[in-house]
C-alpha cells in the first residue's frame, strides 16, 4: 500500500488513483464524487483560480471512476451506482452509443442497465435550472418534469458541465449554474422515460420542443457521460420535501446553498452570506437581501394529505422516515398514519392533463403524456423539455377532479 501523507494539522489526506496516477483528493457530493488536485497540468484538469485553492489544477470525477482510494474513509454515498454487465461483444463504447440513440429505446439489455439506477424513499433528486426557473421556484413553483438523482450528477459541478442538463435551450453557460435539490418522498412519483413511458416525446419535431431531445432510452443526451434521467410521473408537480435547497455552482466548481425550504412557513430561508450574494445577480427579479414566502395557490397545486384516525390534515414529508402534520408549532407536528399526494387531473378533448390553476373560467393544463397528435389537437406549447401546457375553457374540460396517489408508510 502506498504511504499515506499527513497534512500540517496532523490529519491524513485522501488520495485517489485515476487513469493510473495517484492524486490528492477530497470527497464531494456526499461521497458521490471526488475533487482531484494536481500541481501541474494533466488531461481533464483545469486551473483552479480560487483564493483558497489547494493546488494549481483540479478535476472532478464520479466516485465510480477511481481505481483505488486510500487515506481517511470517505463518506458513503446514499445511492447505488449504475451498473452494467459488459463483454467483448458489448463494451462501454457500444453501451454509450446505444444509450444515445432513440433506435435502441426498446433494447432489453439497455433496459436492464437503466433499471440499476433506481429512486428510493429519501433519494436526493436534482433539477438544473435556468435563472428564470430559479426565480420561479422562489415564487412558488414545485418540482416537475425532467430531473436526476443527485448521486449520478455529483461530478458535474461547473456551469459548462451542467449546461446539457438544463431543460431550456441555453446558448452558453452563464456565470453560475443553478439547481433545485430535494428528497424523493416515494419512488411512485418518478418514471423512467424509456420504452412505453412518455413514448411520444422522442417523436415530437425539433421545432415543437425546447431543450435537448428526449431519446426514450432513459439517458440524457451527452457525448461524454452516461446520465440516467427521470421525469415526474405524469409530468405533475410534486410537493416539496422539508429542507429542499436552491443551490448555485461556480465556474471553479464551488457548490453554494443559496436558499433552504421551510415547509411550515412555505418559504425559502436565505443561507448565502455576503461572499456569495453576487451569484444572484443574473437571476431576474430576485433581491439577494431578502427571503421569499410564496403567496396564493402557486405553491399548492399539489399537496400532501395525511390522516390520523379519520381526520385529514395537510402534511409534510421529511424523508426517508418522517411524515407529519404541517403545523407551525412543534408540539402539533404529529406523525401521520396514512399519506397521499393529491393533485387535480382533467381531460380536454380526451387528452389526460394535470390542472395547474384556474382563472376566470379557464384552466391551465399540463399534458400528462404529450405526443405529436395531442400537442397538435390542443395547440399546446412547449415551455421546457418535455413540458407542454395550454389554457382550456373550463366548460369544455371533463373528468375534472382531485386524484390521490397513496404512499405506503
Amino acid at each position: 500500500m502506498p504511504p499515506v501523507s499527513v497534512t500540517d494539522a496532523g490529519r491524513a489526506e485522501l488520495h485517489v488513483t485515476c487513469d493510473g496516477v495517484r492524486y490528492r483528493a477530497e470527497a464531494v457530493g456526499r461521497g458521490a464524487a471526488y475533487e482531484l488536485f494536481a500541481d501541474a497540468a494533466a488531461p481533464g484538469f483545469t486551473p483552479d483560480r480560487r483564493p483558497d485553492a489547494r493546488a494549481a489544477y483540479h478535476r472532478f470525477v464520479h466516485a465510480t471512476e477511481p481505481a483505488a482510494v486510500d487515506g481517511p474513509e470517505p463518506p458513503t454515498a446514499d445511492d447505488a451506482p449504475l451498473t452494467a454487465l459488459l463483454s467483448r461483444g458489448r463494451g462501454w463504447t457500444q453501451l454509450h452509443r446505444h444509450a444515445q440513440s432513440a433506435a435502441h429505446r426498446d433494447d432489453a439489455g439497455l433496459h436492464a442497465v437503466r433499471a440499476t439506477a433506481a429512486v428510493r424513499r429519501g433519494t436526493q433528486m436534482v433539477k438544473v435550472l435556468s435563472p428564470a426557473q430559479f426565480a420561479g421556484h422562489l415564487s412558488g413553483w414545485l418540482p416537475y418534469g425532467f430531473c436526476y438523482r443527485a448521486y449520478d450528477v455529483a461530478h458535474l459541478r461547473t456551469p459548462a458541465d451542467l449546461l446539457p442538463l438544463r431543460t431550456d435551450t441555453p446558448s452558453e453557460p452563464g456565470a453560475a449554474a443553478y439547481a433545485l435539490r430535494w428528497r424523493a418522498t416515494d419512488p411512485v412519483d418518478y418514471e423512467i422515460p424509456m420504452g412505453a413511458v412518455q413514448r411520444g416525446l422522442p417523436g415530437l419535431p425539433p421545432h415543437g420542443r425546447v431543450g435537448p431531445p428526449v431519446l426514450g432510452t432513459g439517458f440524457s443526451p451527452s457525448d461524454r457521460h452516461l446520465v440516467p434521467e427521470f421525469v415526474t410521473a405524469g409530468v405533475v408537480d410534486l410537493p416539496l420535501s422539508a429542507n429542499a435547497q436552491l443551490v448555485a455552482y461556480t465556474p471553479d466548481g464551488d457548490e453554494v446553498v443559496l436558499y433552504a425550504y421551510q415547509p411550515e412557513q412555505r418559504g425559502w430561508l436565505r443561507l448565502a452570506g455576503p461572499r456569495w450574494r453576487h451569484l444572484l445577480a443574473g437571476v431576474p427579479g430576485v433581491n439577494a437581501d431578502q427571503e421569499y414566502v410564496p403567496t396564493g395557490d402557486a405553491a399548492r397545486a399539489s399537496r400532501l394529505v395525511g390522516w390520523i384516525g379519520a381526520t385529514a390534515y395537510e402534511a409534510v414529508a421529511d424523508p426517508p422516515e418522517d411524515f407529519r402534520v404541517l403545523a407551525m408549532t412543534r408540539a402539533a407536528r404529529y406523525p401521520v398514519e396514512a399519506l397521499v399526494r393529491r393533485f387535480v387531473a382533467a381531460r380536454w378533448r380526451g387528452v389526460p392533463c394535470s390542472v395547474l390553476r384556474e382563472e376566470s373560467g379557464w384552466l391551465r393544463l399540463r399534458l400528462a403524456a404529450p405526443d405529436a397528435d395531442s400537442v397538435a389537437l390542443l395547440g399546446a406549447r412547449c415551455y421546457e423539455r418535455g413540458v407542454y401546457e395550454v389554457w382550456a375553457p373550463a366548460a369544455e374540460v371533463t373528468d375534472h377532479g382531485a386524484v390521490d396517489v397513496a404512499y405506503r408508510l
